[in-house]
């Protein structure tokens, strides 16, 4: 397996996707704006912890891995730029 295991955010993921869905439904339904874009942004928090919880495994799986004192200095750096390159994609 690559990586750390994931089925609780796939959990998550479905639940965005309902979230999505939902929205949609609300779109063709013409709803009222503000109720749209408040389910927007509950969606956008999801991503957001999302996010954050894959990022939090990355470190804890794949990251710490690199950093054992047995890893290869070459994937070590790669991990450090790996995360460097994320964290500047994250403004």
């Amino acid at each position: 397996m690559h990586g750390a295991d994931h089925k609780k955010e796939l959990n998550r993921l479905k639940r965005i996707e309902g979230q999505v869905r939902g929205v949609s439904n609300m779109i063709e339904r013409h709803d009222y704006c503000i109720d749209i874009l408040n389910q927007i942004r509950a969606i956008r928090s999801s991503l957001q912890s999302l996010e954050a919880s894959i990022l939090e495994k990355h470190v804890g799986h794949c990251v710490k891995a690199a950093f054992n004192p047995d890893a290869d200095p070459k994937k070590t750096e790669e991990k450090i730029d790996e995360i460097l390159t994320l964290f500047k994609k994250m403004k």
